[in-house]
């Protein structure tokens, strides 16, 4: 639920729920580098939508936006976080490689694996993660359960 009523603090109920994400807007320092990575590295498709010609990287139900840092001043129809930064966010995206797998693919597109394999615990209970850095330096997880 958005507003989750707390077990025992007797507060009001709340009928609406949030279902999944749509997508997230990454803020990013240069559109064409960060697309590429994302495609070489993850496998994302490239999309052009909209009249302003915004780029979005599509994988599976989902998408991220890529907005460059700077765009609030050209562009009065972004909206963004109180923040305008790249390489703050930390991602968790899921996989159906082998753990050895992840690791070897990391290493033959050479991107530096900055932790993993490690245990975690993800949305759906226990996974297998490796953790690298993209090109803006937001950390990026990639699980297996």
């Amino acid at each position: 639920m958005l507003f989750a009523r707390l077990r025992g603090s007797g507060g009001p109920k709340v009928a609406l729920t949030v279902e999944r994400f749509d997508h997230i807007v990454l803020n990013c320092r240069d559109v064409e580098a960060t697309a590429a990575w994302y495609e070489r590295v993850l496998g994302m498709r490239r999309e052009t939508f909209g009249p302003s010609r915004r780029t979005a990287l599509c994988f599976g139900d989902q998408k991220i936006n890529l907005r460059p840092v700077g765009a609030l001043a050209d562009d009065p129809d972004w909206f963004t976080g109180a923040v305008e930064a790249a390489g703050s966010e930390d991602l968790c995206f899921i996989t159906r490689a082998s753990p050895d797998d992840v690791r070897a693919h990391l290493a033959a597109c050479g991107v530096d694996v900055i932790a993993g394999p490690v245990i975690k615990v993800g949305a759906l209970g226990e996974m297998t993660s490796h953790y690298c850095r993209d090109i803006d330096g937001n950390l990026i997880e990639i699980a297996v359960y």
